[in-house]
């Protein structure tokens, strides 16, 4: 840990390299093998299924709550049933062997073992010593299972810990913009970093109704244009939004310092754009179309 300060969003240079690591299981086919081995063979209660697991054998409600960007409905018609299929403790498994698996798959053998994966997941998991759990459900949840040996799978872990550290605050700061949750999904699309709207449709339950009623609001309110651009009003809501959430996550980046999220940046981001390489998303993936 070092004094040194840190430099303008490099705690969220941080995050995204991470998560990018994190995300990669979600696109999966190892994911739906393991999770069919063990009774789940559609993909939306399986998505919903792996990251509500550590909450336990929860209701509908729970992770529309912790979800947020989800229609209820959609979650509503999976969970709870879907533990009915799989306990939540079969799915955490399930999840870590399919995150091994697609590790070893889209990075290579020897990255798995190399040195500097070791180094970044000690990096990672000293950073998640910063969390904090209050008010962060998914985070707090997921902070109860144990540390993997592996340490591919220990980086995993870490930068699943980081990811819903972050996650969990971007939602108070997004109920404080008063965005709900599609809104929040549509400004961000529109800012060409989000998903685009066909994976919305597929994986969140909304239909393109529900999207052009969210635009019109946000065109009420001044955020969006005719075209469905961001005006600069929309600009600045999401930089704020950024900022606030940056504020709220800066806890284990500054626990880390300085010069080891620097490093661990560097890791991460290089395992990612091999993942990446490899084909670990789809093409269309992003974009406002």
């Amino acid at each position: 840990m070092t004094t040194a300060a840190l430099a303008p969003h490099a705690g969220r240079r941080c995050h995204n390299a991470l998560n990018t690591l994190h995300a990669t299981h979600y696109f999966s086919p190892d994911l739906g093998r393991e999770l069919g081995a063990v009774g789940i063979s559609d993909p939306r209660a399986g998505n919903f299924a792996v990251r509500a697991a550590a909450l336990g054998p929860v209701g509908a409600g729970a992770v529309t709550a912790a979800f947020y960007g989800y229609n209820h409905e959609l979650v509503a018609r999976h969970v709870p049933a879907v533990w009915r299929s799989a306990a939540p403790e079969q799915v955490l498994a399930a999840r870590l062997r399919a995150v091994d698996a697609t590790l070893r798959r889209l990075l290579g053998e020897e990255a798995v073992a190399c040195a500097e994966m070791a180094e970044a997941a000690r990096l990672a998991l000293r950073a998640a010593e910063g969390c904090a759990r209050p008010g962060r459900p998914l985070y707090s949840a997921h902070a109860d299972l144990p540390v993997p040996e592996e340490p591919h799978l220990a980086l995993w872990h870490a930068a699943t810990l980081l990811r819903e550290h972050r996650g969990d605050g971007h939602l108070a700061v997004l109920m404080a913009a008063e965005l709900d949750g599609l809104e929040a999904t549509v400004t961000h699309t529109a800012t060409g970093q989000g998903l685009a709207p066909k994976w919305v449709f597929t994986t969140r339950g909304w239909t393109p109704q529900d999207w052009d009623a969210a635009v019109a609001r946000l065109r009420e309110r001044g955020l969006l244009d005719g075209a469905g651009e961001l005006t600069g009003r929309g600009v600045a809501l999401r930089e704020e939004i950024e900022r606030e959430t940056d504020q709220l996550d800066a806890a284990p980046y500054a626990f880390l310092g300085a010069e080891g999220v620097a490093r661990l940046t560097e890791l991460a981001a290089g395992f990612a754009r091999t993942a990446a390489a490899a084909g670990a998303f789809p093409a269309d993936l992003r974009g406002k179309g």
